[in-house]
């Protein structure tokens, strides 16, 4: 039964880091789309959105089969629970790419950026393609330490996303209300897609070393 459990664990996460991983592509394309006005590019995130969410429910159904047949106990069930709950983070990071896709649609043939936010958007894009992939990596490799660094890649997505607002604020803001809107959405979901790797990294840390880091400081030692 040992054997079993242990089998079905790793596919569970090595499920689990393509997730990621696809929720990393899906972002970099939706990022693509975004700045560069690409109806084909945000059609292909919004397509890809719907196949990648029956691998995301696969690994739902693994994580509570192995809760009811194998029946883990003390660290084989914090392993169990973990994964299920990063599958909905990694639900939530999916269905944030997809809504940048879809801003980026419904304002096609126009850029929904602005030009004067271009350089905000290509380097939150960046950030988030990178956490993306860092916690895919994290989830294969189980290491705390970079698991916890993805608190300070979030660190400089959140300074970001701040100073976006001092954009939109200032009085020489000149794209107008409905660009504001979208400008202040697409922040929010770069930002919360960052939120959701970090949860990612912390939920490995509790998944090695038992205790779950707060997520205002997910250092280690």
């Amino acid at each position: 039964m040992r054997i079993a459990y242990t089998e079905q664990m790793t596919e569970l996460t090595e499920l689990l880091g393509q997730l990621a991983g696809s929720a990393g592509q899906a972002m970099e394309t939706a990022t693509q789309a975004l700045l560069q006005a690409d109806l084909e590019l945000a059609e292909q995130v919004i397509g890809n959105h719907e196949s990648t969410a029956s691998l995301s429910a696969q690994a739902e159904e693994r994580a509570f089969a192995l809760l009811a047949l194998q029946a883990p106990v003390a660290g084989d069930l914090r392993s169990v629970v973990a994964g299920i709950q990063m599958v909905a983070d990694i639900d939530r990071m999916r269905a944030l790419a997809l809504h940048v896709a879809k801003i980026a649609r419904r304002r096609h043939p126009a850029h929904a950026v602005p030009e004067e936010v271009n350089g905000y958007f290509a380097e939150m894009g960046r950030i988030a393609v990178q956490m993306g992939h860092s916690a895919q990596q994290v989830l294969i490799t189980r290491d705390p330490d970079r698991a916890a660094e993805l608190r300070e890649e979030d660190d400089a997505m959140d300074d970001l996303h701040r100073h976006l607002f001092t954009v939109l604020m200032d009085r020489e803001w000149k794209s107008g209300v409905a660009a504001a809107v979208d400008v202040t959405l697409l922040s929010r979901f770069y930002e919360r897609f960052a939120d959701h790797a970090v949860e990612v990294g912390r939920r490995v840390i509790f998944l090695v070393t038992g205790e779950l880091p707060s997520d205002k400081d997910i250092t280690l030692g």
